[in-house]
């Protein structure tokens, strides 16, 4: 079957029109397509800035700071993130962190863990105009000032954004060490190998040129002369596509342990490029490896696999799951850095199954819903002191009862990021996978709005869609702003469900008292008491 797609794509002779910039590929509007392509030759105009790279995080270095803050949103931050998860520093080179949320607790956290003498913050957005980094900014804007001085406070600031933006201009008017100028025919999602990933990596030792070169393989074996059967990017490409038309829409991504947090990206990329008109891939990450026999029929595996790596129970896993006749993938890499590589071929794959589902992968246009609400409710607060009341269900119970067969529940935890509750939302989501056989998702917010958000709104209405929030005993102001980052995230979350709710989404808020681990696991327990669900 994927063989026939790509012989009618070699017909339509796609890829080769992909490389020409031909709108026509995807729809024939040519808004926010021809200006959106500038991934294919990314990489030409950023080997150029290498050595340039390399001098300025050297000049990092010898001025002490230990620490890289990035605060940015989606394409801004996740890109990064894996940078940071799968690399880490390397020796006599500053640690990167990433803050990429408006809970309280969170901002909390990386305040407490950084010298704001010591740190060097990259202030990340494509727009120039994202609420949540601006926020963050002149949050720590005013701590450096503190610790340094005013006159000198600018010095510990970049920007990373286009040309022109308003994050631009502030970066000038305050005094910013740098700005790294992004190009804008290239879309957040699709930045991560232009200044967004760069940047970052850069300052904490990756070899930015060998991330290049691997990124540049992959699109030679991509190239319009190549023809579809042998093109990695068209294949895999013609595969999600194909088994998304035929159901088997939930991609559930599988990697080796080094380097899970690719899933994060590749999460962002599916979802906000391929959710749209009622159609859609809905991407599957780190949900925990089930027993196949929970497993439904709507579900296309694809294994990711770093050679070397600590892969024994993951094959093992993987071998039952093929056993039990769920369709599986296999992708090989030798190294940490062929991730470059598939950068590139996931880019390339996404616009493929784009031209397969007959949506646009470049747009997002659901995504301003959530913000355009977010602002309905500050707008309030600034008004009235408080937020809009916003009665909506709150029985996980309930919500589950509404499960139809080739569903999945998306969990949109507004709460801080921690280890444990990483596990107690793990087992949340096991338990969910063995009582009612289906496929689960989790973001935390408000990141998540910027990236599995359009496939909420956009897609297809498979979701079940259950909001954890909780209260905030410890708020911090907004500098400039009259309301705290707790009102700022409790509006994200509520905008948000607004969203949900004017689209008829079936959907749940449950509010915790801490957000601490032990009430998720409670949540999880009680799925655990819930009749179990035929396998169907």
């Amino acid at each position: 079957m994927i063989e026939t797609t790509l012989a009618d794509l070699q017909r339509r002779d796609l890829v080769a029109r992909i490389w020409r910039k031909d709108h026509t590929v995807w729809k024939p509007d040519p808004r926010e397509i021809t200006n959106r392509l500038g991934w294919l030759d990314v990489t030409d105009s950023m080997h150029k800035q290498v050595l340039a790279l390399q001098a300025f995080a050297q000049e990092v270095i010898n001025d002490g700071i230990r620490h890289v803050l990035l605060l940015g949103m989606g394409g801004s931050s996740l890109g990064p993130e894996v940078i940071r998860q799968t690399f880490g520093s390397a020796d006599g080179f500053p640690e990167l962190l990433v803050l990429d949320s408006t809970v309280p607790d969170a901002v909390q956290a990386m305040t407490e863990e950084i010298d704001p003498a010591k740190t060097l913050f990259l202030v990340s957005s494509k727009s120039g105009t994202t609420i949540e980094p601006l926020a963050l900014y002149g949050h720590f804007r005013g701590l450096v000032g503190e610790a340094v001085g005013n006159e000198k406070a600018g010095q510990h600031f970049v920007a990373i954004t286009d040309p022109g933006t308003p994050l631009e201009k502030l970066a000038l008017e305050r005094g910013f060490r740098q700005v790294f100028p992004t190009r804008p025919d290239i879309g957040g999602r699709y930045s991560i190998l232009s200044y967004f990933g760069l940047v970052p990596a850069a300052l904490v030792g990756v070899d930015i040129s060998q991330l290049l070169d691997r990124a540049d393989s992959m699109r030679d074996e991509c190239a319009p002369f190549v023809p579809h059967l042998d093109n990695p990017g068209a294949r895999l490409g013609a595969t999600l596509g194909t088994q998304a038309m035929q159901g088997r829409d939930k991609l559930t991504l599988v990697t080796s342990p080094s380097i899970a947090s690719f899933g994060l990206w590749a999460e962002q990329l599916i979802a906000e490029s391929t959710g749209k008109e009622g159609r859609g891939i809905i991407p599957i990450a780190d949900e925990p490896l089930a027993d196949p026999i929970f497993y439904g029929d709507d579900r296309l595996l694809v294994y990711l696999r770093l050679e070397g790596d600590d892969n024994a129970n993951t094959d093992a896993a993987i071998t039952a799951i093929e056993s039990s006749g769920q369709h599986v993938v296999h992708l090989e890499i030798r190294d940490l850095y062929d991730l470059g590589a598939e950068f590139f071929r996931w880019e390339f794959a996404t616009a493929v199954a784009g031209a397969i589902l007959g949506i646009h992968p470049f747009d997002q246009p659901n995504a301003q819903q959530a913000k355009d609400k977010t602002i309905d409710g500050l707008k309030e607060h600034r008004r009235s002191g408080r937020l809009p009341r916003l009665d909506v269900p709150s029985s996980i119970a309930d919500l589950l009862s509404k499960t139809r067969p080739s569903d999945y529940l998306a969990i949109m935890a507004y709460i801080r990021q921690t280890p444990e509750t990483d596990r107690a939302l793990a087992d949340l989501r096991r338990r969910i996978t063995e009582h009612h056989h289906i496929a689960t998702t989790l973001g935390y917010g408000p990141r998540f709005l910027h990236a599995t958000g359009q496939i909420h709104k956009g897609g297809p209405d498979s979701g079940l869609f259950l909001q954890i929030t909780t209260d905030h005993p410890k708020d911090i102001p907004v500098p400039g702003e009259s309301y705290t980052f707790g009102v700022l995230a409790d509006a994200q979350a509520q905008g948000d469900l607004r969203v949900l709710q004017m689209l008829g989404r079936r959907f749940a808020r449950v509010r915790l008292a801490s957000g601490n681990d032990s009430e998720i696991r409670r949540l999880a327990d009680e799925v655990g008491t819930l009749p179990l669900r035929s396998a169907t």
